[in-house]
Protein backbone atom coordinates (compact mmCIF):
# COMPACT_ATOMS: atom_id res chain seq x y z
CA UNK A 1 0.00 0.00 0.00
CA UNK A 2 2.81 2.33 0.91
CA UNK A 3 4.39 1.84 -2.55
CA UNK A 4 1.03 2.46 -4.25
CA UNK A 5 0.51 5.73 -2.37
CA UNK A 6 4.03 6.88 -3.30
CA UNK A 7 3.36 6.09 -6.95
CA UNK A 8 0.12 8.13 -6.94
CA UNK A 9 1.94 11.01 -5.27
CA UNK A 10 4.68 10.92 -7.88
CA UNK A 11 2.12 10.91 -10.72
CA UNK A 12 0.31 13.84 -9.13
CA UNK A 13 3.49 15.87 -8.76
CA UNK A 14 4.47 15.09 -12.37
CA UNK A 15 1.03 16.19 -13.58
CA UNK A 16 1.32 19.39 -11.55
CA UNK A 17 4.72 20.09 -13.11
CA UNK A 18 3.40 19.46 -16.61
CA UNK A 19 0.43 21.68 -15.95
CA UNK A 20 2.67 24.52 -14.80
CA UNK A 21 4.82 24.06 -17.92
CA UNK A 22 1.71 24.23 -20.10
CA UNK A 23 0.53 27.39 -18.33
CA UNK A 24 3.92 29.03 -18.87
CA UNK A 25 3.80 28.12 -22.57
CA UNK A 26 0.32 29.63 -22.86
CA UNK A 27 1.41 32.78 -21.07
CA UNK A 28 4.39 33.33 -23.37
CA UNK A 29 3.93 34.96 -26.75
CA UNK A 30 4.24 32.13 -29.26
CA UNK A 31 3.80 31.70 -32.97
CA UNK A 32 1.07 29.91 -34.88
CA UNK A 33 0.80 26.74 -36.96
CA UNK A 34 -1.08 26.86 -40.25
CA UNK A 35 -3.36 24.17 -41.65
CA UNK A 36 -0.62 22.55 -43.74
CA UNK A 37 1.76 22.39 -40.78
CA UNK A 38 3.71 25.54 -41.64
CA UNK A 39 5.00 27.13 -38.44
CA UNK A 40 4.92 30.91 -38.16
CA UNK A 41 7.92 31.43 -35.90
CA UNK A 42 7.73 34.16 -33.27
CA UNK A 43 10.50 36.72 -33.07
CA UNK A 44 13.33 35.46 -30.89
CA UNK A 45 16.98 36.12 -30.11
CA UNK A 46 19.69 33.85 -31.49
CA UNK A 47 22.79 34.24 -29.33
CA UNK A 48 26.22 32.99 -30.42
CA UNK A 49 26.52 29.25 -29.93
CA UNK A 50 28.35 28.08 -26.82
CA UNK A 51 30.08 25.56 -29.12
CA UNK A 52 31.85 28.14 -31.30
CA UNK A 53 35.30 29.51 -30.57
CA UNK A 54 35.83 32.97 -29.13
CA UNK A 55 37.38 33.95 -32.46
CA UNK A 56 34.24 32.86 -34.30
CA UNK A 57 32.02 34.76 -31.87
CA UNK A 58 34.05 37.93 -32.45
CA UNK A 59 33.86 37.40 -36.22
CA UNK A 60 30.05 37.19 -36.27
CA UNK A 61 28.57 40.23 -38.07
CA UNK A 62 27.24 43.05 -35.90
CA UNK A 63 24.99 44.40 -38.66
CA UNK A 64 23.07 42.41 -41.31
CA UNK A 65 25.30 41.78 -44.33
CA UNK A 66 24.01 39.89 -47.37
CA UNK A 67 26.83 37.73 -48.79
CA UNK A 68 24.92 37.38 -52.07
CA UNK A 69 24.28 41.12 -52.53
CA UNK A 70 27.19 41.62 -54.91
CA UNK A 71 26.05 38.73 -57.09
CA UNK A 72 22.49 40.08 -57.20
CA UNK A 73 23.75 43.55 -58.15
CA UNK A 74 25.92 42.14 -60.92
CA UNK A 75 22.99 40.16 -62.33
CA UNK A 76 20.69 43.18 -62.17
CA UNK A 77 23.24 45.44 -63.88
CA UNK A 78 23.93 43.00 -66.69
CA UNK A 79 27.68 43.34 -66.05
CA UNK A 80 28.40 39.90 -64.61
CA UNK A 81 31.24 39.22 -67.02
CA UNK A 82 33.12 42.34 -65.93
CA UNK A 83 32.55 41.59 -62.25
CA UNK A 84 33.70 37.99 -62.69
CA UNK A 85 36.95 39.07 -64.36
CA UNK A 86 37.68 41.42 -61.45
CA UNK A 87 37.31 38.72 -58.76
CA UNK A 88 41.02 37.77 -58.60
CA UNK A 89 41.94 41.46 -58.32
CA UNK A 90 39.30 42.16 -55.67
CA UNK A 91 40.51 39.19 -53.65
CA UNK A 92 44.17 39.90 -54.32
CA UNK A 93 45.20 40.88 -50.80
CA UNK A 94 43.58 37.81 -49.26
CA UNK A 95 45.06 35.46 -51.86
CA UNK A 96 48.53 36.96 -51.41
CA UNK A 97 48.27 36.35 -47.67
CA UNK A 98 47.14 32.77 -48.27
CA UNK A 99 49.99 31.97 -50.66
CA UNK A 100 52.53 33.35 -48.18
CA UNK A 101 50.89 31.65 -45.20
CA UNK A 102 50.74 28.23 -46.82
CA UNK A 103 53.73 28.31 -49.16
CA UNK A 104 51.90 27.72 -52.43
CA UNK A 105 52.51 29.05 -55.94
CA UNK A 106 49.79 29.53 -58.55
CA UNK A 107 49.80 29.55 -62.33
CA UNK A 108 47.02 30.27 -64.78
CA UNK A 109 46.40 28.13 -67.85
CA UNK A 110 43.60 26.44 -69.81
CA UNK A 111 42.47 22.83 -69.85
CA UNK A 112 40.36 21.76 -72.83
CA UNK A 113 39.59 25.42 -73.44
CA UNK A 114 38.41 25.98 -69.87
CA UNK A 115 40.28 28.64 -67.79
CA UNK A 116 42.20 27.01 -64.95
CA UNK A 117 44.60 27.87 -62.14
CA UNK A 118 47.00 25.39 -60.54
CA UNK A 119 47.92 25.64 -56.85
CA UNK A 120 51.24 23.89 -56.17
CA UNK A 121 52.98 23.52 -52.80
CA UNK A 122 56.41 25.20 -52.68
CA UNK A 123 57.67 22.41 -50.47
CA UNK A 124 58.73 19.37 -52.52
CA UNK A 125 55.70 17.17 -53.13
CA UNK A 126 56.26 13.59 -51.90
CA UNK A 127 57.06 11.25 -54.79
CA UNK A 128 53.92 9.18 -54.18
CA UNK A 129 51.77 12.32 -54.45
CA UNK A 130 53.17 13.61 -57.73
CA UNK A 131 50.92 11.42 -59.87
CA UNK A 132 47.84 12.55 -57.92
CA UNK A 133 45.72 15.62 -58.57
CA UNK A 134 42.63 17.26 -57.14
CA UNK A 135 40.07 19.13 -59.24
CA UNK A 136 38.41 22.07 -57.50
CA UNK A 137 35.11 23.51 -58.68
CA UNK A 138 34.92 26.97 -57.05
CA UNK A 139 31.89 28.48 -55.36
CA UNK A 140 30.04 31.59 -56.46
CA UNK A 141 26.34 30.88 -56.89
CA UNK A 142 26.86 29.62 -60.47
CA UNK A 143 27.50 33.28 -61.27
CA UNK A 144 30.79 34.44 -59.70
CA UNK A 145 32.82 31.23 -59.39
CA UNK A 146 36.36 31.99 -60.59
CA UNK A 147 39.41 29.73 -60.48
CA UNK A 148 41.71 32.61 -59.57
CA UNK A 149 39.26 33.99 -57.01
CA UNK A 150 37.09 31.82 -54.79
CA UNK A 151 38.86 28.79 -56.23
CA UNK A 152 42.15 29.79 -54.64
CA UNK A 153 40.56 30.42 -51.23
CA UNK A 154 39.57 26.76 -51.32
CA UNK A 155 42.63 25.30 -53.07
CA UNK A 156 45.64 27.04 -51.52
CA UNK A 157 45.23 25.80 -47.92
CA UNK A 158 44.30 22.27 -48.97
CA UNK A 159 47.15 21.97 -51.51
CA UNK A 160 49.67 22.85 -48.80
CA UNK A 161 48.13 20.69 -46.09
CA UNK A 162 47.60 17.62 -48.28
CA UNK A 163 50.85 18.18 -50.20
CA UNK A 164 49.24 17.64 -53.58
CA UNK A 165 48.66 19.76 -56.67
CA UNK A 166 45.15 21.17 -57.07
CA UNK A 167 43.68 22.65 -60.24
CA UNK A 168 40.67 24.96 -60.08
CA UNK A 169 38.57 25.85 -63.13
CA UNK A 170 36.27 28.68 -64.18
CA UNK A 171 33.31 26.79 -65.63
CA UNK A 172 30.52 28.46 -67.61
CA UNK A 173 27.86 30.15 -65.48
CA UNK A 174 24.74 32.31 -65.57
CA UNK A 175 23.62 34.49 -67.17
CA UNK A 176 25.87 33.64 -70.14
CA UNK A 177 25.22 29.91 -69.88
CA UNK A 178 22.59 27.77 -68.20
CA UNK A 179 22.42 24.25 -66.78
CA UNK A 180 24.05 21.88 -67.70
CA UNK A 181 26.86 24.02 -69.17
CA UNK A 182 28.99 23.86 -66.01
CA UNK A 183 28.77 20.07 -65.89
CA UNK A 184 29.77 19.89 -69.55
CA UNK A 185 32.90 21.93 -68.78
CA UNK A 186 33.78 19.67 -65.85
CA UNK A 187 33.43 16.63 -68.12
CA UNK A 188 35.79 18.20 -70.69
CA UNK A 189 38.41 18.99 -68.07
CA UNK A 190 38.08 15.57 -66.41
CA UNK A 191 38.52 13.81 -69.77
CA UNK A 192 41.74 15.76 -70.26
CA UNK A 193 43.01 14.90 -66.78
CA UNK A 194 42.31 11.22 -67.47
CA UNK A 195 44.88 11.38 -70.28
CA UNK A 196 47.65 11.91 -67.73
CA UNK A 197 46.16 10.50 -64.52
CA UNK A 198 44.32 7.35 -63.50
CA UNK A 199 40.82 7.88 -62.14
CA UNK A 200 41.91 6.50 -58.76
CA UNK A 201 44.54 9.26 -58.60
CA UNK A 202 42.00 12.08 -58.99
CA UNK A 203 39.69 13.67 -56.42
CA UNK A 204 37.01 16.29 -57.09
CA UNK A 205 35.68 18.84 -54.61
CA UNK A 206 33.97 22.20 -54.39
CA UNK A 207 32.27 24.63 -52.04
CA UNK A 208 28.77 26.10 -52.38
CA UNK A 209 27.82 26.06 -56.09
CA UNK A 210 31.03 24.12 -56.65
CA UNK A 211 29.93 21.55 -54.07
CA UNK A 212 26.64 20.97 -55.85
CA UNK A 213 28.48 20.89 -59.17
CA UNK A 214 30.79 18.21 -57.75
CA UNK A 215 27.75 16.01 -57.11
CA UNK A 216 26.31 16.85 -60.53
CA UNK A 217 29.63 15.96 -62.13
CA UNK A 218 29.40 12.45 -60.67
CA UNK A 219 26.05 12.03 -62.42
CA UNK A 220 27.47 13.49 -65.65
CA UNK A 221 30.52 11.19 -65.52
CA UNK A 222 28.20 8.20 -65.19
CA UNK A 223 26.14 9.38 -68.15
CA UNK A 224 29.33 9.71 -70.21
CA UNK A 225 30.53 6.30 -68.95
CA UNK A 226 33.71 7.78 -67.50
CA UNK A 227 35.55 6.10 -64.60
CA UNK A 228 34.75 7.84 -61.34
CA UNK A 229 37.40 9.57 -59.21
CA UNK A 230 38.78 8.20 -55.96
CA UNK A 231 36.84 10.58 -53.73
CA UNK A 232 34.70 13.72 -53.74
CA UNK A 233 34.12 16.61 -51.36
CA UNK A 234 30.73 18.33 -51.29
CA UNK A 235 31.33 21.37 -49.11
CA UNK A 236 28.76 24.02 -48.11
CA UNK A 237 26.33 22.24 -50.44
CA UNK A 238 24.51 19.00 -51.22
CA UNK A 239 23.62 16.75 -54.14
CA UNK A 240 20.25 18.51 -54.42
CA UNK A 241 19.74 21.56 -56.64
CA UNK A 242 16.47 22.32 -54.84
CA UNK A 243 18.42 23.46 -51.72
CA UNK A 244 15.38 22.45 -49.64
CA UNK A 245 14.52 21.59 -46.05
CA UNK A 246 14.25 23.53 -42.82
CA UNK A 247 17.51 25.42 -43.20
CA UNK A 248 16.36 26.81 -46.56
CA UNK A 249 13.71 28.69 -44.53
CA UNK A 250 15.82 29.76 -41.55
CA UNK A 251 19.27 30.24 -43.10
CA UNK A 252 18.87 33.89 -44.06
CA UNK A 253 16.68 34.92 -41.09
CA UNK A 254 19.43 33.52 -38.84
CA UNK A 255 21.63 36.24 -40.41
CA UNK A 256 18.97 38.91 -39.80
CA UNK A 257 18.17 38.90 -43.54
CA UNK A 258 14.81 38.46 -45.26
CA UNK A 259 13.97 35.05 -46.71
CA UNK A 260 14.74 34.52 -50.38
CA UNK A 261 13.23 31.47 -52.06
CA UNK A 262 14.20 32.49 -55.59
CA UNK A 263 15.79 29.60 -57.55
CA UNK A 264 19.35 29.92 -58.81
CA UNK A 265 19.48 31.79 -62.11
CA UNK A 266 21.68 29.05 -63.60
CA UNK A 267 18.82 26.55 -63.28
CA UNK A 268 16.12 28.87 -64.69
CA UNK A 269 15.70 26.69 -67.78
CA UNK A 270 16.38 23.36 -66.08
CA UNK A 271 14.40 20.71 -64.23
CA UNK A 272 15.57 20.58 -60.60
CA UNK A 273 14.34 16.99 -60.32
CA UNK A 274 16.61 15.84 -63.16
CA UNK A 275 19.27 13.53 -61.64
CA UNK A 276 21.89 15.53 -63.56
CA UNK A 277 20.81 18.53 -61.44
CA UNK A 278 19.85 16.70 -58.24
CA UNK A 279 21.64 13.32 -58.11
CA UNK A 280 20.19 12.75 -54.63
CA UNK A 281 16.88 11.89 -56.29
CA UNK A 282 18.29 8.89 -58.18
CA UNK A 283 19.42 5.96 -56.02
CA UNK A 284 21.04 4.21 -58.99
CA UNK A 285 23.26 7.26 -59.56
CA UNK A 286 23.94 7.80 -55.87
CA UNK A 287 25.06 4.27 -55.14
CA UNK A 288 27.95 4.63 -57.59
CA UNK A 289 29.32 7.73 -55.85
CA UNK A 290 32.90 7.38 -54.64
CA UNK A 291 33.69 8.01 -50.93
CA UNK A 292 32.15 11.39 -50.15
CA UNK A 293 32.89 14.07 -47.54
CA UNK A 294 30.18 16.61 -46.72
CA UNK A 295 30.85 19.76 -44.69
CA UNK A 296 28.23 22.27 -43.51
CA UNK A 297 27.18 24.38 -40.51
CA UNK A 298 23.98 24.88 -38.54
CA UNK A 299 23.31 28.46 -39.71
CA UNK A 300 23.92 27.68 -43.37
CA UNK A 301 21.03 27.54 -45.83
CA UNK A 302 22.31 24.26 -47.29
CA UNK A 303 22.52 22.36 -44.00
CA UNK A 304 19.24 20.42 -44.34
CA UNK A 305 20.02 19.41 -47.92
CA UNK A 306 23.55 18.36 -46.94
CA UNK A 307 22.28 16.26 -44.03
CA UNK A 308 19.70 14.63 -46.29
CA UNK A 309 22.33 13.95 -48.97
CA UNK A 310 24.46 12.17 -46.39
CA UNK A 311 21.44 10.15 -45.29
CA UNK A 312 20.65 9.09 -48.87
CA UNK A 313 24.29 8.25 -49.62
CA UNK A 314 24.49 6.01 -46.55
CA UNK A 315 21.21 4.32 -47.54
CA UNK A 316 22.73 3.71 -50.98
CA UNK A 317 25.75 2.02 -49.39
CA UNK A 318 28.26 4.80 -50.10
CA UNK A 319 31.17 5.52 -47.76
CA UNK A 320 30.06 9.02 -46.71
CA UNK A 321 31.23 11.32 -43.92
CA UNK A 322 29.30 14.35 -42.64
CA UNK A 323 30.81 17.11 -40.48
CA UNK A 324 28.62 19.92 -39.13
CA UNK A 325 29.92 22.95 -37.22
CA UNK A 326 27.50 24.57 -34.80
CA UNK A 327 26.71 28.28 -34.83
CA UNK A 328 28.48 29.04 -38.10
CA UNK A 329 27.19 29.94 -41.54
CA UNK A 330 27.70 29.21 -45.21
CA UNK A 331 31.30 28.65 -46.36
CA UNK A 332 32.58 29.51 -42.87
CA UNK A 333 36.06 28.17 -43.63
CA UNK A 334 36.67 31.04 -46.07
CA UNK A 335 37.74 32.92 -42.92
CA UNK A 336 40.96 31.00 -42.49
CA UNK A 337 41.69 32.68 -39.15
CA UNK A 338 38.95 30.78 -37.33
CA UNK A 339 39.89 27.65 -35.37
CA UNK A 340 36.87 25.97 -36.94
CA UNK A 341 38.28 26.70 -40.41
CA UNK A 342 41.53 25.03 -39.50
CA UNK A 343 39.52 22.08 -38.19
CA UNK A 344 37.57 21.89 -41.46
CA UNK A 345 40.73 21.89 -43.60
CA UNK A 346 42.23 19.26 -41.31
CA UNK A 347 39.15 17.08 -41.85
CA UNK A 348 39.46 17.55 -45.63
CA UNK A 349 43.17 16.71 -45.53
CA UNK A 350 42.63 13.52 -43.53
CA UNK A 351 39.81 12.42 -45.83
CA UNK A 352 41.68 12.97 -49.09
CA UNK A 353 44.91 11.52 -47.73
CA UNK A 354 43.04 8.32 -46.98
CA UNK A 355 41.12 7.96 -50.24
CA UNK A 356 43.79 9.35 -52.62
CA UNK A 357 46.45 7.40 -50.71
CA UNK A 358 48.54 10.51 -50.19
CA UNK A 359 51.78 10.51 -48.22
Amino acid sequence: MHGHRMFKLAVGLAALGLGQTALRAQDSKGGTIEADGTVVVPSFKLPPSIYTSEEAKKALPRTPADPEAGMFRALASGRVGEARKMMPQLMGARLKRLTEMYGVTTRATEIAGVPAVYATPVKAIPTANRKKIMLNLPGGGFVMGVAGGTGMVESIPLAALAQVEIVSITYRQAPDAMFPAASEDVVKVYRELLKTHKAQDIAVFGCSAGGLLTAEAMAAFQKEKLPLPAAVGIFCASADARWGGDSRAFGRPFQALPSNDAPRRYFAEGDLTDPLASPVLDTAVLKRFPPTLLITATRAMEMSAAVNTHRELVKAGVDADLHVWDGLGHAFFYDIGLPESKEAFAVMTTFFRKHLRLK
